[in-house]
């Protein structure tokens, strides 16, 4: 009797075991996703998105108040400012007021030439008549050359204010002038970092700062999808692999939204990191075989576009 109970739990267990169905396939829908970080630090000032927008490429998510960059832009803008005003002075030379001053005196000092030069020619007769001494005509021969001299200085001088000041001079005030004109550059490329811009088209996912909260240089402000990014992601062993090829279309199941099914295509698997001399570190797998990744990417992208991210999706490969 007893006999015959064990081989009737025997037949019962193997019957229930061989109606055991294979653990459907299944995986994730995914999107890539983009980060809008800030470059320099400030605090929230505005936010003009809400968690689920959709947003374009280029529109302003939020704006920082970054009080250092307006200072430093008044520092740079007075330092361009005198910079140029020297540089300008350098080339030009000397003023108009500057310039009557040195003509006037170049006019004196050739009234002074032309007197000792006159007087010399008086003294040269003279002299040859033997009507002066010798010692009378030098003391005025050396008058007309300081005269002289004098003179020709002061045109120089006057040619000089008039061509601005020497070529290394000029040369040291444009470097002057290029260095300020950097800085106000540097601070105008701060001062766009005050607006956090949305670098593609994507739907807001998360906003981890509110406004008058710090933000940290590097810190993410927004955290999105990207639009028409769709695809869908499986963990599959190396016994399962063997049906699947990459560009084959295969047709993939979504559970919440009444079982719909939709075409997708295979455009990668890639074997997964093992460790040590174990293939796998998914417990529900064999751990010597192989683990693979799966990316597909739904044929029809308007069909997919409102699927809800990580939500269930089960694959059937022929």
């Amino acid at each position: 009797m007893k006999n015959l109970y064990g081989i009737m739990f025997l037949s019962i267990f193997v019957s229930c075991t061989n109606q055991v169905k294979e653990k459907p396939i299944e995986g994730k829908v995914e999107r890539e996703q983009v980060t809008v970080v800030t470059k320099v630090p400030g605090k929230i000032d505005k936010i003009f998105v809400a968690e689920g927008d959709f947003v374009h490429a280029g529109d302003t998510l939020a704006i920082l108040s970054i009080p250092e960059v307006d200072a430093k832009e008044e520092q740079a803008r007075g330092a361009l400012q005198s910079a140029d005003a020297q540089y300008n002075m350098a080339v030009k030379g000397a003023t108009k007021g500057q310039l009557l001053q040195l003509q006037a005196k170049v006019d004196g000092l050739k009234e002074q030439y032309e007197f000792a030069k006159k007087s010399i020619g008086r003294l040269e007769v003279l002299l040859q008549d033997s009507l002066i001494p010798q010692q009378k005509y030098d003391e005025t021969y050396a008058k007309y050359q300081g005269a002289k001299n004098q003179y020709l200085a002061a045109q120089a001088e006057m040619a000089e204010a008039r061509g601005g000041a020497r070529l290394e001079q000029q040369i040291m005030a444009l470097g002057q002038k290029e260095r300020a004109l950097g800085a106000v550059l540097e601070v105008d490329v701060a001062a766009k970092e005050k607006f956090l811009i949305a670098p593609q088209d994507m739907s807001v996912e998360t906003i981890n700062l509110r406004v008058g909260e710090l933000a940290m240089a590097g810190y993410p402000i927004f955290n999105g999808f990207l639009n028409q990014s769709t695809y869908f992601r499986f963990t599959l062993p190396e016994n399962k692999i063997g049906k699947l090829q990459k560009d084959g279309v295969v047709e993939v199941e979504i559970p919440y939204l009444n079982h719909r099914k939709m075409k997708a295509k295979i455009i990668s698997i890639k074997a997964l990191n093992s460790y040590a001399n174990i293939a796998s570190a998914y417990p529900d797998f064999d751990p010597q075989q192989a683990v693979f990744e799966l990316k597909l990417v739904p044929e029809d992208v308007a069909e997919s576009k409102d699927l809800l991210t990580k939500t269930l999706v089960v694959l059937h490969a022929n």
